[in-house]
């Protein structure tokens, strides 16, 4: 057990972790070495309010151009 490799994750306290790692891994069960661990693939928790999507985007560059076409118009009476 001792001579096992030893996980090369750093510790919140900016330590490496002591635990031995997975068989054929690089990192310990609790850092990413068992099976199943890690994020899913692809971001799915990134899409949250649409505030940053296309057709918001171009809305808000619309409404941008209207105000300055009517601050314009407003400028020039």
């Amino acid at each position: 057990m001792r001579q096992t490799p030893r996980c090369g994750a750093k510790t919140r306290r900016g330590t490496a972790c002591q635990a031995p790692s997975v068989r054929g891994k690089k990192r310990c069960r609790m850092h990413g070495g068992a099976k199943g661990s890690g994020a899913p693939v692809g971001n799915q928790n990134a899409f949250k309010h649409g505030m940053y999507t296309h057709d918001s985007l171009e809305f808000q560059k619309h409404v941008r151009d209207l105000l300055r076409e009517g601050s314009r118009i407003i400028e020039e009476f």
